[in-house]
């Protein structure tokens, strides 16, 4: 069992204000790398300050989370304020690299047998 889910309901409740989802939609996925763009502000709320901490390295959301001893449902809504606030920035993992078409594989195959 994590941290987080023993952790009362209404803690998670009262860090998201109630909210399930950002203000504004976000793709955010798990592999989702999160980069803070500057300190942290004072005033902000505590997880709101640690996430920009922590993220003056590229994070995971998954990390984060982990980070944080939260779900990462939480994690998302809090990153959310932060990306409307323009405190983080959000970028999609390297995509994996694709293979060529295989009618090119073939042609460079049967070019190296001619030499």
């Amino acid at each position: 069992m994590s941290d987080w889910e023993e952790t009362p309901p209404e803690r998670l409740y009262v860090i998201t204000g109630g909210r399930s989802g950002a203000s504004a939609p976000a793709e955010l996925d798990l592999v989702t790398l999160i980069v803070a763009r500057s300190g942290p502000k004072p005033g902000m709320q505590p997880e709101h300050t640690a996430i920009v901490r922590i993220c003056q390295a590229p994070l995971s959301v998954a990390e984060i989370s982990a980070y944080l001893r939260l779900p990462p449902s939480v994690v998302t809504v809090l990153l959310g304020d932060l990306l409307d606030q323009g405190r983080v920035i959000a970028r999609a993992p390297v995509p994996p690299a694709r293979l060529p078409d295989r009618a090119l594989i073939e042609a460079v195959i049967d070019g190296l047998q001619r030499l």
